[in-house]
């Protein structure tokens, strides 16, 4: 399956060192099978950090990673409370944010609007039933965290 990464500087190869923590599913390389919304990320990432918008298309043999068993991957189809505890785990600062050990997940993109709901149930102000409601009514996106070195062989750039 093609995945897409949009960023502001060309991707000559991957280096998990120079991800950023404390995103969704924790610190790693991120991809989507929405080549749109790839292309929105680099203009973004452009816009807030200069440089142009670059996307770079991978091949993503999901049927050999999936009969690895060595490798651990967390699929999340919809937002629900697992999902939800997981991205607030991963985005928070206090635990250090590698709260999991999985090679890769895959799920749903939590957009700002999400980060909102978290915030107001870390708050306090509305429970976790109430998040995952208000998630329900939330367009989500897709995204692909490759966390590991060794989930990366399961990637190649074309």
């Amino acid at each position: 399956m093609k995945l897409y990464h949009g960023s502001n500087i060309e991707i000559e190869r991957i280096d998990l060192s120079r991800c950023k923590p404390f995103k969704d599913f924790g610190r790693g390389f991120y991809l989507t099978e929405i080549e749109l919304q790839a292309k929105q990320m680099a203009s973004r990432t452009a816009l807030i950090f200069g440089g142009e918008p670059r996307l770079a298309t991978f091949e993503f043999d999901m049927q050999r990673a999936t009969e690895d068993d060595t490798l651990k991957i967390k699929f999340f189809n919809e937002p629900n409370k697992e999902w939800a505890l997981f991205i607030m785990n991963n985005r928070s600062r206090t635990n250090g944010c590698n709260g999991h050990d999985y090679d890769i997940v895959i799920g749903p993109v939590a957009d700002d609007n999400i980060a909102t709901l978290f915030r107001n149930f870390e708050d306090e102000i509305i429970d976790l039933d109430m998040l995952v409601n208000g998630l329900k009514y939330n367009k989500t996106s897709s995204q692909y965290l490759f966390h590991t070195t060794k989930s990366l062989k399961y990637l190649v750039k074309l």
